[in-house]
């Protein structure tokens, strides 16, 4: 599910925000003096504020496939049979690599403001789900 800015979204699981907290005026040099936690159950509602893509970075066997593919793809026809062969093979060696990078290639954060005041920050959009 791909959201946009403006969505109505619902948390689709349970929530548990846990870290250190720093009362207000006091120096940052101080944190870490208190522990908190907050609890967020699944269903809370809130609007998407802002959406953020994170493309991944490409690995060597990566960019070899695309490499090997284009070539196969745009000269293949054209290539003697054994070369051909060949070719087709590495291409195929590297196709689990391209698999997984496809599956993870485009991670997506987004912003949410929940109804109960909340603003949730960087979380990955699996998160949510529509309204």
């Amino acid at each position: 599910m791909t959201l946009n800015v403006g969505q109505r979204v619902r948390l689709a699981a349970d929530l548990r925000l846990a870290g250190t907290v720093t009362p207000a005026g006091e120096p940052l040099e101080e944190t870490g003096a208190f522990a908190a936690s907050v609890a967020l159950a699944a269903g809370v509602e809130g609007t998407v504020e802002h959406v953020d893509e994170h493309h991944r970075q490409q690995s060597h066997e990566v960019r070899e496939y695309l490499r090997l593919k284009s070539l196969l793809d745009d000269f293949g026809d054209q290539m003697p049979p054994a070369s051909r062969k060949q070719l087709e093979e590495q291409v195929g060696a590297l196709e689990e690599q391209w698999a997984a990078y496809r599956r993870r290639m485009l991670r997506v954060t987004v912003r949410v403001r929940l109804d109960n005041g909340f603003v949730l920050d960087d979380v990955p959009e699996e998160a949510f789900a529509s309204a």
